[in-house]
Formats: structure tokens, sequence, C-alpha cells
């Protein structure tokens, strides 16, 4: 059983990047499920659409996941509600729209996955307690017992609470991955238990930039010079970054992990 997740996809040159890869990589690398964080995709990064989603379903990807700009764009709130593979995260205030996680069917409709999406407490938009939430979860979405894999995207913005949910769901998830600060680390591993596990998986889109955001324009901002506009996509070449988590069909847990950083200036 092979697993990929992909990090935020970054604007218009995020997507031409998976338009140009992603079909490549599923068929090489026998990729039986794809999951994706989307909440960056439209054209000035912020929020997605109905049409973009829809894109993303018809390229091959089985879920996407989202974060603090998942409501960005109006039209995204009746969608959500009728497109059960569009997260957003689980630990909104009671009464968003939508769901946070699900549970699907691998593309050969042979395993169950169930999908997370999380968001940090700290330096993010409020939500509820994001610990707590992960741990009501764990009585609806239990490895091989009403799924046999699954996938966590903990969208946030520092180090320890991403580690900490890391640790957490150790042995009871196949993968556990951070995403939201756009740049990928380099602690791709297998926890203690069995979990495989990257801080955060990076961005799709160009790395020739300020986090994805054009790089002259952000620079200006940070000297506060008058000549600087609002944030806006940086449009070069794009990179795909994420990971493949090679699972056991028997535990559900991980075999192998790996990068995969394809196209644009972050080539690996």
């Amino acid at each position: 059983m092979k697993i990929l997740v992909l990090g935020d996809v970054m604007g218009a040159s995020g997507r031409k990047a998976l338009n140009q890869h992603l079909s490549n990589i599923i068929k090489e690398n026998k990729i039986n499920f794809a999951v994706i964080n989307g909440e960056n995709a439209s054209d000035d990064g912020k929020g997605i659409t109905k049409e973009i989603a829809e894109e993303f379903f018809s390229l091959g990807i089985d879920v996407i996941t989202s974060g603090n700009h998942i409501w960005d764009k109006e039209e995204i709130i009746k969608f959500i509600e009728v497109e059960k593979r569009l997260l957003r995260p689980a630990n909104l205030v009671e009464g968003s729209p939508g769901r946070g996680f699900g549970i699907y069917q691998s593309k050969d409709n042979n395993f169950k996955i169930g999908v997370i999406n999380l968001m940090g407490n700290v330096f993010m938009r409020k939500t509820d307690d994001v610990f707590l939430t992960a741990k009501n979860i764990c009585k609806e979405i239990i490895l091989k017992k009403n799924v046999d894999f699954s996938v966590i995207d903990f969208h946030g913005e520092i180090t320890s609470e991403k580690m900490a949910i890391g640790h957490f769901f150790d042995g009871m998830s196949t993968c556990v991955v951070g995403t939201h600060t756009h740049v990928p680390t380099a602690d791709t591993r297998i926890l203690e238990k069995g979990t495989a596990y990257q801080t955060d998986i990076g961005m799709c889109g160009d790395y020739n930039s300020v986090i994805g955001m054009n790089k002259d324009n952000s620079i200006k901002r940070f000297f506060k010079d008058k000549d600087a506009v609002k944030h806006f996509p940086s449009e070069g070449a794009g990179s795909l970054s994420g990971i493949i988590v090679e699972a056991n069909r028997e535990t559900g847990l991980a075999k192998k992990v790996s990068r995969i950083i394809i196209g644009g200036s972050l080539e690996i």
C-alpha cells in the first residue's frame, strides 16, 4: 500500500506543477491513495474554489485537506457541505460547515483510509483545543478496526505542536504530516511505534519566493516601502513537495517513508 501526501498548493504555479507531474508520480510509484492540502490553491493564494477542487479530483487526488484559509472563498461554504472529499480542520468551532475527517476508499477499492485534518492553536486563528479534538477523533478513526490505514494533516505554525501530535498518534496512524509553513523539513522518519512523520512537507509552488509569495514585493513590505502592494503568489516554475509512505497491509503502519520533491527550483 502506497500513500502520497502533498503539501499546500500555492496559486497557479502550484496547480501547474500538479498538472505536469501528478499523473506520472501516481503511475511510476503505484500510488493507491493521494492526499493534498489545497487551502492556498486559488490564483491569489487564499482559499480554494469548487472548480479547483474538482480539477484536483480529476487529476487523481482522493482527498483535499485545508487550514486557516479554508473560508477565504465564500463559494466553498456550500460546496464543502456536499463534497465529502474536501476537509476543513476538525477543531474549528462547533457548527462550522463541512467535516474534519472521513473514511475513504483506496483507488482499487480494496482498502479503507481514514483522513483527519487538524489545525494548531498557537499563532493561528482561534479554534477548539486541537489535542482534545485529536483524542476524541481517536474513537472515530481506529486503525485496523474501521480503517485499514490513516493519514493526519496537522496544519500549524509551530514545530512543538506538530511533533507532539506525531508522537500522540504514533502507533495509531499510518502517517502524520505537518503543513502550513511552506518549507519542507528534513526530519522524515518512522516513529518508534510505526507511524511515518514529517514536521512539514512544504508546498507545491514556486520556491523562488517568500513562502510562495512574490519575493520582490515581500521584501518591499518588510522594508515598509511605499511601492509595496498586497501579497500575491510567485508565478515561476513550481515544485511538488510531499512524502510517499509505503504501509504494511497487515498492521496499517509504515514500512518506509521518503520525501518527494519534483520540478522547479527545489527539485532534488
